[in-house]
């Protein structure tokens, strides 16, 4: 079955990422974390067997993600449940598996990732927690539009509210471990992140 793999990306502009975090430690070192995410967000993809999309929140770069690697897209407009479900549904073409990532969480390997697409042999929907109560990976065997549909964005209510989705459309959810999306200077602490 087609393994795909969805990757959200920020541009990287000072002052418009993590912008959380940079309250604690400034724009331009807030901006290096992201960087360094990114980076080892990309290492891991590619060690990931499946398709890979990446999705910019502006525009297409020519950046470290080679386009022999990635096929690069924009993300369409509206809330972040909007944008996924565009994303999905530009990727669900023909049957397989989909699974959405984004460069916050430092932690995540290509193992996990790679788990989580065996789990969709099993279940229709596989998320992996993230420490602040929201995911920072979801995959399905199928495209569910609803799972992205009446969701508390930015909220600690979003796993929550993804599983509740998922449970009223009788779809099974299988979760992977918990992980930490690095936005605040905390989580950069308990992360396996070291600042510069």
């Amino acid at each position: 079955m087609q393994k795909r793999l969805i990757v959200f990306v920020k541009n990287p502009v000072l002052g418009t990422v993590k912008t959380r975090l940079a309250k604690s430690i400034g724009d331009s070192k807030a901006l290096e974390v992201y960087n360094d995410l990114v980076e080892k967000c990309r290492k891991e993809c590619l060690a990931v067997d499946a398709e890979k999309h990446l999705f910019y929140s502006e525009q297409i770069s020519k950046d470290i993600w080679s386009e022999r690697d990635f096929s690069k897209h924009i993300q369409s407009e509206g809330d972040l449940g909007e944008k996924i479900t565009a994303a999905f549904s530009n990727t669900f073409k023909e049957q397989g598996k989909v699974i959405i990532i984004g460069s916050d969480c430092y932690d995540l390997e290509s193992e996990t990732i790679e788990e989580a697409f065996e789990k969709l042999d099993k279940s229709d929907v596989v998320i992996g927690p993230a420490n602040d109560g929201g995911y920072y990976l979801l995959g399905t065997n199928n495209f569910h539009p609803e799972l992205f549909q009446k969701i508390t964005w930015s909220t600690e209510l979003v796993l929550e509210e993804t599983i509740r989705q998922a449970k009223s459309k009788n779809l099974s959810v299988s979760l992977l471990k918990e992980l930490i999306d690095l936005d605040t200077l905390e989580d950069l602490e308990q992360s396996g992140y070291k600042l510069k």
